[in-house]
């Protein structure tokens, strides 16, 4: 083979190895590109579907918050007789009944709001045992009339972690 057939091959070869190299790099850049649209797309319909959960979630954390309200929870768990302690241990067990029950909702909502939530249940427990230590109650009527007035005069161990929910909430709806 010449020189004049080596240059003649170079010629024909250089240019189509430019354009299959400049089309491959197109190619290549595209197809990331399509890839970027398709993972933002799945992502965005994740977060549509995602969005009703959450927002179910902190409905039922809300809803556990206000049934464990000291004001709620002595007017609608009734003393099956007048034992105060048998009293006590009835309003914690349903606390932690309700707890319980709504413990999955973790998932849904935030680190810092979940440690909200078991605060106030905390809290709320802790207040209703204080009350019951108390010798000034030495029935349920007076456990009930005492845990009622103590709520009134400050504010339950619920209401700020209620707040704390609607304030989360409202930063992502």
């Amino acid at each position: 083979m010449e020189l004049s057939e080596v240059i003649d091959v170079l010629n024909y070869s250089i240019p189509s190895i430019i354009t299959g190299g400049v089309a491959y790099f197109f190619f290549l850049n595209y197809t990331k590109t399509e890839e970027k649209k398709l993972k933002l797309s799945i992502l965005k319909e994740n977060q549509k579907q995602a969005l009703p959960i959450k927002l179910q979630a902190y409905e039922r954390m809300t809803l556990f918050l206000e049934r464990i309200n000291p004001s709620k929870l002595v007017v609608r768990v009734a003393s099956v007789n007048n034992d105060k302690d048998a009293y006590v241990q009835s309003l914690i067990s349903t606390i932690e009944q309700e707890f319980e029950h709504n413990t999955a909702q973790q998932i849904y909502v935030s680190e810092a709001c979940w440690s909200v939530i078991v605060a106030a249940k905390n809290a709320t427990i802790h207040l209703i045992t204080n009350a019951a230590k108390n010798k000034a109650n030495s029935n349920v009527q007076e456990l009930r009339a005492f845990i009622l007035k103590q709520v009134i005069d400050t504010p339950s161990p619920t209401t700020s972690a209620l707040v704390f929910i609607k304030n989360e909430v409202a930063n992502f709806i």
